[in-house]
């Protein structure tokens, strides 16, 4: 599976490189190791930049090899229209693209600053990993910086020639070429920065991400409970500080059937633990190197992601919601879209479920997984909002609508309790108007 999932954004380098492993503990050790490494390199601001770049850098040696090949001057020679005859005219483009694209690369990303920091301040800081990491704008960047490294080294080799089949014309008709087309992606960029910081943008593109972690969670259609068992006695605890987000169950499993063990994990995905914090109990007595390998397999970060826990959607939606509805912004609209958002999130969670244990092939559970509750989900997610919000009339009423549609559609009791407040809160606004 871990396999698989690197071979689609890099290529098959990547893939040799994994299957060169054998399939063993210590290998998904290896590869757990080097998965960390790989999403940190690949969610880099700089990765795709650094790659395009590359590729105009590599592309700039093909066109001057072919420009002061035979072939290339047979071409320059047969249309006289490609030929640039003066040197100092083919610098004096070059060296005004590269220039004009400087200032127009400049002029993008300090515009994407300026729409960071409103949103930042306007959202929630946790949101600017959603617009940090867009790739669109990495792209754009590449293709900007790559066109002007174009330029330089393109310009490096313009020789003071008579005639102009020396002079590397087709190459500078190329890099003109580029230069339209990044005008009209800067036009295209505009419009793009600004519709991709709409609350409703942000917001879409929380739930998407949160809805595709969610069905691969939460896979099943009825209720799986397991009951942890009682026996433990040993407890694996984390080494370092930072917030727990899964475990490679695979490799786990084969841990478990291996040594002849049971694990109970302790702690639910987003849990900030500190060293020596247990994660997870072991119904016997381990050596310290199997500990080691046990922890290795678990992902302990400084920085949630939504694709590790899915939980850390819902919170993001949470914090929009709040800060609309702080003082310094008011801006109930935006608090109601989050509910929203929540809302038809928690519809689909309502009637999906996670794997909550791991059996072997004889039905013996191996691994006990503990997934926070629905009831406690809801009321982590819109206790906060209904506590910030419930003197705001609008929201107090979405807010009434939105439970009882989910109590009608789902028959948790947490939405009938949250309906009572609700409704306690509604009659002192008509009490008002008495």
């Amino acid at each position: 599976m871990l396999r698989e999932w690197l071979i689609l954004p890099v290529g098959p380098y990547w893939f040799y490189f994994f299957t060169a492993f054998p399939d063993t503990l210590t290998s998904r050790a290896v590869n757990n190791f080097l998965l960390r490494k790989y999403q940190k390199t690949v969610n880099s601001i700089a990765f795709y930049p650094a790659i395009i770049s590359l590729g105009f850098l590599i592309l700039c040696g093909i066109m001057i090899t072919l420009d002061y090949s035979t072939q290339g001057k047979l071409i320059k020679s047969e249309l006289v229209w490609l030929r640039l005859r003066d040197a100092s005219t083919a610098r004096s483009i070059i060296t005004a693209i590269a220039a004009g694209l400087l200032s127009l690369t400049v002029f993008s990303f300090s515009m994407v600053m300026i729409v960071l920091n409103q949103a930042a301040s306007q959202m929630s800081n946790r949101v600017l990993g959603q617009l940090i990491g867009n790739r669109f704008q990495q792209i754009v960047l590449g293709i900007y910086i790559g066109t002007i490294i174009y330029a330089f080294f393109l310009l490096s080799t313009i020789r003071d020639v008579e005639s102009g089949i020396y002079i590397p014309a087709l190459s500078i008709y190329l890099l003109m070429f580029f230069t339209i087309f990044d005008i009209f992606l800067f036009i295209y960029f505009l419009h793009y920065i600004t519709q991709s910081v709409k609350y409703e943008v942000v917001i879409k593109k929380i739930v998407e991400d949160t809805l595709d972690a969610m069905k691969k969670s939460c896979p099943h259609s009825q209720p799986v409970p397991a009951q942890p068992f009682t026996h433990t006695s040993h407890f694996v605890k984390a080494t370092e500080s930072g917030i727990y987000e899964r475990i490679d169950l695979e490799a786990l499993q084969s841990l478990c059937s291996e040594h002849g063990i049971q694990i109970n994990v302790v702690v639910t995905p987003g849990t900030f633990v500190l060293p020596g914090t247990p994660l997870m109990g072991v119904s016997k007595m381990i050596p310290e190197s199997l500990e080691k390998q046990i922890i290795d397999l678990t992902s302990v970060r400084h920085n949630q992601t939504i694709q590790g826990n899915y939980f850390y959607g819902f919170s993001q939606l949470r914090e929009i919601g709040l800060r609309a509805l702080s003082t310094g912004v008011n801006d109930p609209g935006t608090a109601i879209l989050s509910l929203h958002a929540l809302v038809s999130l928690f519809l689909y969670r309502s009637s999906h479920f996670p794997a909550e244990a791991v059996y072997d092939q004889q039905g013996k559970i191996l691994i006990v997984i503990p997934e926070i509750s629905f009831d406690a989900l809801v009321l982590q997610s819109l206790r906060p909002l209904w506590d910030y919000g419930q003197d705001d009339r609008l929201f107090c009423n979405e807010m009434h609508l939105m439970c009882l549609q989910l109590q009608g559609l789902t028959s948790h009791v947490v939405f009938k309790k949250l309906l009572s407040d609700i409704e306690a809160k509604q009659s002192t606004f008509n009490a008002d108007y008495k």
